[in-house]
């Protein structure tokens, strides 16, 4: 799904160049991943949202996607084993990036991220150029053949 009511910056190149990033962010509260969805489709990325980590697991394993964007702290299942159960995944999904979003400055958050296979984390509230330069980042790291325009 794409976010609705925005030209992608990416539709100002040459389609054949023109990177298309398609992000699934799971996120408990409703305002986060609205704030999250303006901001993404603002440059034209891709975006799909799941309400919790059940619901974002199952779109994960129906869709593709360049990046997992994922709130730490979610009732049930967190960001954490969110993460370890695409890690443990035995086929090319597995290697997804995934960046954690958290409002917990908590000792040991960032470590606790790494050990469960996550890229990178971002910090509440997330602003506009840190998110995307982190996206951007992670997903030409895991994609190196990929062209920007």
């Amino acid at each position: 799904m794409t976010y609705q009511g925005q030209t992608p910056i990416a539709s100002q190149a040459d389609d054949a160049n023109a990177i298309q990033i398609k992000a699934l962010y799971i996120e408990d509260d409703p305002i986060n991943r609205l704030v999250v969805r303006d901001m993404l489709g603002v440059v034209g990325i891709g975006y799909e949202e799941g309400i919790d980590g059940p619901d974002g697991l199952a779109k994960f394993e129906q869709d593709e996607f360049d990046i997992v964007l994922v709130d730490l702290r979610m009732p049930g299942m967190d960001g954490l084993e969110v993460t370890r159960q695409i890690r443990s995944r035995s086929d090319a999904k597995a290697a997804t990036p995934i960046v954690v979003i958290t409002a917990d400055t908590g000792s040991g958050i960032q470590e606790d991220c790494q050990e469960a296979g996550a890229q990178d984390l971002l910090l509440k509230p997330v602003a506009m150029q840190p998110l995307l330069d982190t996206i951007c980042m992670q997903v030409l790291s895991s994609n190196p053949d990929m062209q920007i325009f």
